[in-house]
Parts: C-alpha cells; sequence; structure tokens
C-alpha cells in the first residue's frame, strides 16, 4: 500500500453477504460504527455497498428518491414503515449501489478522492486479491485531508 494520509483511517471489515436480509444488514453496519459496509457475492467478489442511504431505498417507496422535496408528504413515519416492514426479510442485493468504487491495496489518496466526487458513495472498499477487507470513510478521509492541509500551510490559516 502506498504511503498515503489514509493509512491510518483505513478500517478492517468483514463485508457482508449480497443475499443478506435488510434487517440483519441494516444492523450490522450500524454495530460496525460505519455509514456503509460493502456486500460480497457467495465466491467473496465484491457486489455492491450496504448503507444508510440503501436502507432508505428499500423502507420508503421508490418515488421518494425521484421527490425534489417531500413537503407534500404527510404520513408520519410509522405509516411508511408499516407499509414496507416487510422489507427488512428483503435480500440487500436488489438496493445495493454497484457504482465501481472498489480499489486495490494500490491506491492513490487522488484516486479516493475522485471517487467520493464523482460517486454517491460514504465509504470505499479496498480490496487484496479481489477479497474485500477494509474501508476508508468520507467523513474520515476529509478529517485526514484537512489534517494535511494544516500541516503542509502552518496549521489552519484562515483567508477571510
Amino acid at each position: 500500500m502506498p504511503d498515503s494520509i489514509i493509512r491510518s483511517v483505513l478500517r478492517e471489515v468483514e463485508p457482508l453477504g449480497a443475499d443478506e436480509l435488510i434487517g440483519t444488514a441494516a444492523r450490522t453496519v450500524i454495530e460496525a460504527g460505519l455509514p456503509a459496509l460493502p456486500a460480497v457475492d457467495a465466491d467473496g467478489t465484491f457486489a455492491g455497498i450496504f448503507g444508510e442511504r440503501e436502507f432508505m431505498a428499500a423502507l420508503f417507496p421508490a418515488y421518494m428518491g425521484e421527490l425534489g422535496s417531500a413537503a407534500m408528504v404527510r404520513r408520519s413515519i410509522d405509516d411508511a414503515i408499516e407499509r414496507r416492514e416487510s422489507c427488512r426479510s428483503e435480500p440487500i442485493r436488489k438496493y445495493l449501489t454497484t457504482d465501481h468504487v472498489l480499489v486495490t491495496d494500490e491506491y492513490s489518496d487522488t484516486q479516493l478522492a475522485e471517487i467520493f466526487l464523482h460517486h454517491r458513495v460514504l465509504v470505499v472498499p479496498i480490496a487484496t486479491a479481489g477479497r474485500v477487507h477494509a474501508v476508508v470513510t468520507r467523513g474520515d478521509f476529509y478529517a485526514a485531508l484537512v489534517d494535511r492541509l494544516d500541516s503542509a500551510g502552518g496549521g489552519g490559516a484562515r483567508d477571510d
């Protein structure tokens, strides 16, 4: 792995199975303390990402993602949950974000920046020999960039 600003924020993870049920997978993401986790197929290959956004896509009706504003939607969250509580028994595969965001251990900081800028993901999965073993979160990447900028420029001078 290159000597990068990310080394200190790399988090080792156990990926979800792409056929895991939404209820179980959502709880696993929360317990991992991450906004999302990578998911893999039965053969261990990267299948996508499941986390906060994907869970909400499974729970709320599909049209919610198309709305510019939900101001006219008056139903309570309890109504939405009641209508879609069966989603907890669906496999996550249908809701995975499948953008090509997997990187190998030879990634660069700039490559991660490009992925976070051009894809709506909260984690970038890292793989060795095709096996996902870690993630870098967008929040951790941001904090590392700010720290690097501060150390390069004298510690946080502002342009006010």
